[in-house]
Order: C-alpha cells, then sequence, then structure tokens
C-alpha cells in the first residue's frame, strides 16, 4: 500500500535521475546491518547546508540511519533495501533542489500552496486506505470459522474427466476440390453449419450415454475431435483439484455429482460454443486448517472493498464543464475519420 506514496515521492526524482544520474552505491538485497547505530550516519550530502548562503566545501548535511528509517517507515515499513537506496538518492537530491527553490520564492506562490493542498488530501487517503486495511486484516478464529460453514460448499475440491465436443465440425481443404477453391470454399453455408450443429449435438448425446456406461472417456473425446474434423488428437480428460471457483458458472453444478456419477450434457450456447461431459472420480471437502489462508485473503478483500464503497459514488460532474459539445464533436469525428481508416481494401476485380 505505502509504495504508492514511495512512488510519488520517486516519479520525478528518479526521472529526472534517468538523464542526469549520480552515483550511489550497490543495492543490497538483505536489510539493513544490526551494526549500523541508529545515530550513525547512512547519507552524507557534502558541500551542502540547506540554511547555507552557497554551497561550501566544508558545508555538509548528515542524515543518520534514525532519520531516514523515519522517513521510510513512514512511506512503507517493509520497504526493501533495494528501494530504500532509491529513496536515499531521490532524498539527497530533494533536499539540494528543494534549498534551491526556496531561495527563488517557489515555496511563497499560490500554486504551490495549491500542490501542498493536494498532496495533503492524496496522503490522508492514502493514511485512511492503510488504517482501513489493517482493520480488514483483523480476523479472529471465529471469523474465519464462520466463514467456512457458509461456504463449506466452496471449499469442496474433486478430480473430473471432462470430454469436450465441438459445436461443428472443421471443413478441411482435403475435402474441397481445387475446382472448388474459393476465399468462401472453407466456409460451410448457413444450412450445413446448422446439419453439422445437430449432428455434434446429437454426438454429446451419445458420447454421454456411452461415458454413463463407464467407457474410457480419452477414447471417447478421441472420437470426438475425430467428428469434428481433428484427427490426431490424444487429450488427457483427467482434471485434479477441480473447484467450483475453477469452472463457468453453467458447469459448477458438476460439483454436486458423487463419484461415478456423469453429469448431463452442458452446451455453451453461440456458435463458437461447445458441449461438455463431466465424470465424477473422486470428491473431498478441504479442511478448514487448509483453507485459512485462503478464507483470511477472501474477509480482508471483501471487508477492504466495503470500507471503500462508502467514499464512491452520488458525485455529479458537470457534462457542460467535462464533456462540452466541442469535445464530444470532435469525438466522434474521430470515430468516424477511426472507421474509414480501418475500412479493408476491395480486391481490384470487385473494384471493377
Amino acid at each position: 500500500m505505502r509504495f504508492q506514496r514511495v512512488a510519488g515521492l520517486l516519479i520525478a526524482s528518479l526521472a529526472w535521475g534517468q538523464a542526469a544520474p549520480s552515483p550511489v552505491p550497490a543495492a543490497a538485497t538483505t536489510g539493513p546491518e544490526t551494526e549500523v547505530a541508529p545515530d550513525d550516519a547512512v547519507i552524507t550530502i557534502n558541500g551542502f547546508c540547506p540554511d547555507g548562503p552557497e554551497p561550501s566545501a566544508a558545508c555538509k548535511t548528515v542524515i543518520t540511519r534514525a532519520q531516514f528509517e523515519k522517513l521510510t517507515d513512514a512511506l512503507d515499513p517493509d520497504m526493501p533495501l533495494s528501494v530504500r537506496l532509491k529513496v536515499a538518492n531521490a532524498y539527497a537530491r530533494n533536499l539540494r533542489m528543494a534549498a534551491a527553490a526556496e531561495k527563488r520564492g517557489l515555496d511563497k506562490t499560490p500554486a504551490f500552496n495549491e500542490e501542498m493542498r493536494y498532496a495533503r488530501l492524496q496522503l490522508l487517503s492514502q493514511d485512511l486506505r492503510r488504517a482501513l486495511q489493517e482493520d480488514a486484516n483483523n480476523i479472529s478464529d471465529a471469523d474465519l470459522e464462520n466463514y467456512y460453514k457458509r461456504n463449506e460448499s466452496s471449499f469442496e475440491q474433486a478430480t473430473v474427466a471432462r470430454i469436450f465436443i465441438p459445436n461443428a465440425r472443421q471443413k478441411t481443404s482435403a475435402a474441397v476440390s481445387k475446382a472448388d477453391v474459393t476465399p468462401n470454399a472453407l466456409q460451410p453455408d448457413a444450412a450445413q453449419k446448422k446439419a453439422d450443429q445437430e449432428a455434434m449435438a446429437q454426438l454429446a448425446t451419445d458420447l454421454r450415454a456411452r461415458a454413463a456406461n463407464g467407457e474410457d472417456p480419452d477414447k471417447l473425446q478421441i472420437e470426438a475431435y475425430t467428428a469434428a474434423g481433428i484427427p490426431g488428437t490424444h487429450p488427457n480428460t483427467r482434471m485434479e483439484k477441480v473447484r467450483r471457483e475453477n469452472l463457468p458458472p453453467s458447469h459448477e453444478k458438476v460439483m454436486n455429482l458423487r463419484p461415478g456419477e456423469t453429469s448431463e450434457v452442458i452446451s455453451d450456447p453461440g456458435s463458437a460454443g461447445a458441449h461438455f461431459i463431466y465424470i465424477m472420480i473422486s470428491k473431498e471437502t478441504l479442511t478448514l486448517d487448509a483453507v485459512k489462508t485462503e478464507i483470511r485473503t477472501q474477509i480482508s478483500s471483501q471487508r477492504f472493498r466495503d470500507s471503500l464503497n462508502q467514499f464512491l459514488g452520488d458525485v455529479v460532474y458537470s457534462d457542460t464543464y467535462f464533456n462540452p459539445p466541442s469535445a464530444r464533436q470532435a469525438t466522434a469525428h474521430r470515430h468516424q475519420k477511426n472507421r474509414k481508416t480501418e475500412q479493408p481494401a476491395q480486391p481490384a476485380d470487385e473494384r471493377n
């Protein structure tokens, strides 16, 4: 959460630093060494004193570990050391630039006051988000147990076999004579398409009956692909660790099957749809201990979303200001221009 604030601190300074890099030591991957005492210097800016008239070799600014970690802990208590180094580099540069800006009186301008007002709103909002997240993370064992009992079916886990039957047959080029090869030769007409779909739907019904009688689902799957014009495919129909949340909504009822049972044919709508048959191989309900982390995450996420919802909505924006007629006309013109550009060119024989 606090990385948002770190990003806000670094965006301008790091972007500037890419154009004019300053040497920094290589970043370590572990936390600060414990032998660095709180009053030990971790950043030393030579030739700079914030209150000094001009940069001087005799002047320097020292930031101790305690002072620097007061900043990093406010930004993100769990900040990795590699990010701390970037913050240190930006902090040193910003101290110098801020001092120069103050000498120019840039901190006395109306624009700066407005920037500070808006920055305060952002920081308070970020701090509130952090507090709300901490509240949402305060989950008791009773909360976990109640959620588990209310949603026990969602923690069922199954091993199933799934047979996939395409909704239509593929028309291969081998089935089309050379004399018939045209841009639309491989595209079936409406009547043929309907007949193919009806044939595949009947095949799904037949395969379902055979699956219910105990035939090998892998063998049935190969037959389905062959009938659809996709021969030579050797699929594995077995699916393990299947849960309701992993299935499409129309397929969730499969989890109600008992081991050994076969589902009815599930047909997805549309020309690009398909038919599905499931055979329940085994099923278990995961224990509370096995899903505590998952439940904790779900409760926390839901509570956090609910707490944020009170700050959303019920806001009216002036359409006259934010979307004036001139802007709407420009958008409509741009969309019309894009549509003309995206139109494919006609073949030469069609233009003549």
